[in-house]
């Protein structure tokens, strides 16, 4: 189970790097789009954080099991 929530969490970073990649793109031609993609990215890496933060926890549970 915890292989899957490491898969989710590789896919925060790379839906980050995405978003961070469409931001510089768009700064000089959209820039209020930019600033969208660049909040969905600052979204993306604290979600990677948040479900590193809790697969952790998980695994310390069931160990304990």
């Amino acid at each position: 189970m915890a292989k899957y929530f490491k898969f989710f969490e590789i896919a925060y970073l790379i839906i980050a790097v995405v978003f961070i990649f469409e931001t510089v793109m768009r700064w000089n031609s959209e820039p209020n789009k930019a600033y969208i993609f660049l909040a969905f990215a600052l979204l993306a890496i604290f979600m990677y954080f948040f479900r590193k933060k809790f697969r952790k926890r998980f695994e310390k549970h069931e160990r304990k099991e």
